[in-house]
C-alpha cells in the first residue's frame, strides 16, 4: 500500500540578511501552505502515482523500490524540478544538498529518491489528471478571492518537440541507423535469423553528409544530388525489407520455442521496436521518393518530421527569425494576476477563430459566469456578426478586425475600453515569455505525445503556484 503523505514539519527558518534568500524561503513557504490547504490536489496525484508505480514495480519483478516515498514527497519533488528548471538528476542532487528543500519535500533526513523514481512517477500522471489538478487550484484561488475572472485574455504558442531540423537525407539516415542498430541487436541474440548481410552505416552516413553539404549550393550544382540521393534511398529501402524479413523469421522461431526464456524476453522487446520503426521508415522512404525523384509537393499533413517523435506537426508561425516551428500548438487562457485558468494542447493545429466558443465555455464552467472583458489578437477574429453575438453576453469584447474597416468599426477599435483591453491582452506575450524562459515551455524533452501533454500540465501548475504564492 502506497502512503499518500506524512504530516509536514514547519518550514519556518531564521531571518536571512539577504533579501533574495528571504524571498526564496517565502515563495516555498507560501506554496507549502497552498498544498496543505488543498488535499484534493494530492488525492488526484496519489491515485495516478500509486497505480502507475505499482505497474512499473510488477514489470520490474516486484522489487518495490518505488514504494518507499510517499506521493506527497514525489509531488513536491516534481514541483522543485519545475520551479528550479532542473533535470531529474539535478533535482535529486539539489534536494539532497539543501536543508530547506529537504524540509519542503518532506525528507528532513535520510536518503532522497533516485532520479529514476522521479522519472517513473512523472510519466505515471495522466494529462487529464494535471488538468484536474489545475482546475482544483483555480477553484481554491476563486474561493480565497485571489482571482475573479472578470477579465480574460487568450493566446496560443508553439511548444517545440525535441527533434532536429527535418530534411529528407537526415530522416533517411535516422531510419537507417535505428533499424541497423536493432538488426545488430537481433544478430547478437540469433545470428541465424539475420543472415550474412552487412550493415553499411559509414557509407550511408557519408552519403547523408554529402547531400547536406551540397544542398545549399547553387541550383546548377544541386542537380548532382540526385545520384547520392538514389544511393541513400536504395540503402534505406533495402534495410527496411531486410528488417521485415528478420522480424518474420524471428517470430516463427519464437513460436517454435527455439530460444531460452531470457533471450525470448529480450527478443520480444527488440522485435516490437522494429515493428514500430518499420512503418515510419517506410513513410520516410515514400516521401523522399515523391519529393526528390518525382518532384511532388507533399502536403505537410502527410509528412513525417521525425521517426523519434512521429506526432510532431509543422507550425507556420510567420516570425521573421523563425518562420516555421516543429511541435504542437498550446492555448493559454489567463485572468488577472497572470493566473492561467485553463489550457489546451492540440495534436493538430485548429484555426484560432474556431476556439472562441470552447474558451468561453471553459471559463464559465470554472467561474460560473462569462467575463466582463474578453481580449484576444486578430487570429481569433471570425466575422463582425460573431463579434456582435459575443457582445450580447460579454460587455466588452476586444478582438480587432482583419482587413479594411468602416468608420463605425474604426470608432469601435479606438474606444478607450477596447484599447485598454488590447493593452491587457499584450501582457499575455509576457506570460508566454516567462513560460518559455522559466517553466520549460520552450522545448519538450520528453518522448511521446502523452508525456508532451503531461509536461504542459505540470508547467502550468508550477507557474500558477508561484503566481498565487506572490499574492
Amino acid at each position: 500500500m502506497r502512503l499518500k503523505f506524512i504530516p509536514q514539519v514547519s518550514l519556518e527558518f531564521g531571518e536571512s540578511h539577504l533579501q533574495v534568500t528571504r524571498a526564496y524561503y517565502q515563495k516555498y513557504s507560501a506554496i507549502n501552505e497552498i498544498l496543505r490547504r488543498n488535499p484534493e490536489i494530492l488525492a488526484a496525484f496519489h491515485e495516478d502515482a500509486g497505480r502507475g508505480l505499482e505497474k512499473a514495480s510488477r514489470r520490474a519483478g516486484g522489487c518495490g523500490r518505488c514504494s518507499t516515498f510517499t506521493s506527497e514527497q514525489l509531488l513536491r519533488a516534481i514541483l522543485v524540478m519545475e520551479i528550479e528548471v532542473l533535470s531529474y538528476r539535478a533535482t535529486c542532487i539539489r534536494i539532497d544538498d539543501s536543508v530547506f528543500l529537504r524540509r519542503f519535500v518532506g525528507i528532513p533526513a535520510g536518503p532522497v529518491m533516485d532520479f529514476t523514481t522521479l522519472n517513473k512517477v512523472y510519466k505515471c500522471i495522466q494529462p487529464k489528471t494535471w488538468k484536474r489538478i489545475n482546475e482544483l487550484l483555480g477553484r481554491f484561488a476563486i474561493a480565497e478571492e485571489l482571482i475573479e475572472g472578470s477579465l480574460l485574455r487568450v493566446d496560443t504558442t508553439a511548444f517545440e518537440t525535441n527533434i532536429h531540423y527535418p530534411t529528407d537525407s537526415s530522416l533517411l539516415w535516422d531510419a537507417y541507423r535505428v533499424l541497423g542498430r536493432l538488426i545488430a541487436r537481433v544478430r547478437e541474440l540469433d545470428e541465424r535469423s539475420v543472415g550474412p548481410g552487412r550493415l553499411q552505416n559509414r557509407r550511408v552516413k557519408r552519403l547523408m553528409l554529402t547531400i547536406t553539404r551540397q544542398a545549399n549550393q547553387a541550383e546548377a550544382k544541386r542537380v548532382r544530388l540526385k545520384r547520392p540521393y538514389q544511393a541513400l534511398w536504395g540503402h534505406v529501402e533495402h534495410l527496411v525489407e531486410w528488417s521485415e524479413a528478420v522480424r518474420s523469421r524471428c517470430r516463427e522461431r519464437l513460436k517454435q520455442d527455439a530460444y531460452g526464456f531470457r533471450v525470448s524476453l529480450v527478443l520480444e522487446g527488440v522485435l516490437d521496436e522494429m515493428k514500430h520503426v518499420e512503418p515510419l521508415a517506410r513513410r520516410v522512404v515514400d516521401q523522399a521518393r515523391r519529393r526528390v525523384f518525382e518532384g511532388e509537393k507533399v502536403p505537410n499533413a502527410e509528412k513525417l518530421f521525425s521517426i523519434f517523435e512521429p506526432h510532431t506537426e509543422l507550425l507556420i508561425r510567420g516570425k521573421a527569425g523563425k518562420p516555421v516551428e516543429f511541435g504542437h500548438m498550446v492555448l493559454l487562457q489567463e485572468v488577472e494576476h497572470q493566473f492561467v485558468s485553463a489550457y489546451e494542447v492540440f495534436e493538430k493545429r485548429p484555426s484560432d477563430e474556431s476556439l472562441v466558443d470552447d474558451i468561453l465555455t471553459r471559463h464559465a464552467s470554472l467561474f460560473g459566469e462569462l467575463p466582463q472583458g474578453f481580449a484576444a489578437d486578430k487570429g481569433f477574429y471570425k466575422s463582425m456578426d460573431k463579434l456582435r453575438e459575443l457582445e450580447q453576453s460579454i460587455p466588452h469584447v476586444s478582438i480587432a478586425k482583419k482587413g479594411s474597416r468602416t468608420a463605425e468599426e474604426m470608432q469601435r477599435e479606438h474606444d478607450p475600453i477596447f484599447r485598454s483591453l488590447q493593452r491587457f491582452r499584450a501582457g499575455m506575450e509576457g506570460t508566454i515569455s516567462v513560460f518559455k524562459r522559466a517553466f520549460k515551455l520552450s522545448r519538450c524533452l520528453y518522448r511521446s505525445f502523452r508525456t508532451y501533454c503531461t509536461s504542459v500540465g505540470s508547467h502550468v501548475f508550477a507557474h500558477n503556484l508561484v503566481v498565487l504564492a506572490r499574492l
